[in-house]
């Protein structure tokens, strides 16, 4: 068909298609089209055959959350007998335990407690740093830090600056689920709508703080709303500052249903096939022309459907995830070790190599390297 040729041909040459045109592209095209342009997009923004995967601790502050969010079963209400904040020793635990593994990063998250505000926040970042100075702290999202701004009423760009100066390196795109109101009002009403959160990242740009982006989808949403939350991300990247970085990366992944309110009440389904979640990679290529890392979600679609993906746009594996808990509750069960994960990188085709949070390349820390070697060298013998 001539205009699944020329909207194609207009992807290549990085040109914005509108949500309208995205929708009639994943609609129509076919898959083997989709991915053939997704993965020359790839190769255009990141050349040559390397695929980058990250070690870091998914860690929580806190399971307290009034947000309500109708596909989490993570969270507990203030006063729940369950509820928890997390102690300085057993941030101790895990940061050295992720140490051990060779990591170098926390990514930090929790829910929206009541009674914890940016005090709270600051003096934790600092107590961190200074006792782990080379920690990474990849924290909170948007919605949390529009959370802490509405506790303090204080502006978005001056709660991140404070947190920025305690310590904060980069902020996670969590919580951005659909970027559409009528579907946050449904499944997260508690939270930020997509607006909110659009602003939240324009102020961290403004910081020249490092982002990503997310999306979860396949629930309550339609195609126009996929491709209106592309639209909205791609805009903000434009406005961001020239020197800055942005959305370094962004990252959809299939709505995980297990025991989830939204799944009773909604009747909502992960009816996400593993065809579906290729073609949604390549259209995250070819509706955002200016974001340049895209990752497949291992964690929620498996190593195989993971390692398709590597041919469809993305070009990173994620994490080896030493613990996360909310994806997990939902039902999300994968897992990979650092010598699993680059050995499924390999399979695909790709060489791995391991990245910190900016994107750039780290040597495989010592340990690792020499087991590694280890394995080469019983396979040669």
């Amino acid at each position: 068909m001539q205009q699944i040729h020329d909207l194609l041909h207009r992807a290549l040459n990085l040109e914005w298609l509108t949500p309208e045109e995205g929708v009639f592209l994943f609609e129509n095209a076919a898959t083997a089209d989709l991915l053939f342009v997704g993965n020359q997009l790839r190769r255009h923004h990141v050349p040559g055959n390397v695929v980058t995967w990250i070690i870091d601790r998914n860690s929580n502050t806190t399971n307290v959350c009034i947000a309500n969010c109708k596909f989490c079963n993570f969270y507990r209400r203030p006063g729940h007998n369950e509820a928890y904040i997390t102690t300085i020793e057993e941030y101790k635990q895990k940061i050295e335990e992720t140490f051990a593994y060779g990591g170098e990063q926390l990514l930090l998250q929790g829910g929206h407690h009541p009674d914890l505000g940016l005090q709270f926040y600051a003096d934790l970042f600092r107590q961190l740093k200074a006792l782990y100075p080379n920690l990474k702290l990849h924290a909170l999202g948007p919605p949390e830090i529009a959370h802490i701004s509405k506790l303090e009423g204080m502006s978005h760009y001056d709660v991140l600056k404070t947190l920025q100066e305690a310590g904060l390196d980069s902020l996670p795109g969590a919580g951005a689920e659909i970027l559409d109101d009528r579907v946050r009002r449904l499944i997260s009403k508690g939270k930020c709508g997509g607006e909110e959160w659009l602003h939240v990242m324009r102020a961290a740009h403004q910081l020249h703080l490092t982002t990503s982006a997310t999306m979860m989808f396949g629930h309550i949403e339609t195609n126009l709303e996929r491709m209106e939350h592309f639209a909205a991300l791609r805009q903000v990247q434009s406005e961001k500052p020239t020197d800055a970085k942005g959305f370094l990366a962004f990252i959809p992944w299939p709505f995980q249903d297990e025991d989830t309110i939204l799944k009773k009440i909604k009747r909502a389904r992960n009816a996400v096939t593993g065809d579906e979640y290729a073609r949604m990679i390549a259209m995250s290529r070819i509706m955002l022309p200016n974001v340049v890392n895209i990752q497949a979600s291992w964690l929620t679609v498996g190593k195989q459907v993971a390692q398709v993906c590597l041919h469809a746009g993305a070009n990173d594996f994620g994490s080896i995830m030493i613990e996360e808990n909310v994806v997990s509750a939902a039902g999300a069960r994968f897992r990979f070790t650092a010598d699993g994960i680059q050995r499924a990188i390999r399979e695909a085709g790709f060489e791995p190599r391991l990245r910190n949070q900016q994107y750039e390349f780290r040597e495989l820390p010592e340990g690792m390297l020499q087991q590694q070697l280890d394995r080469e060298a019983m396979l040669v013998d």
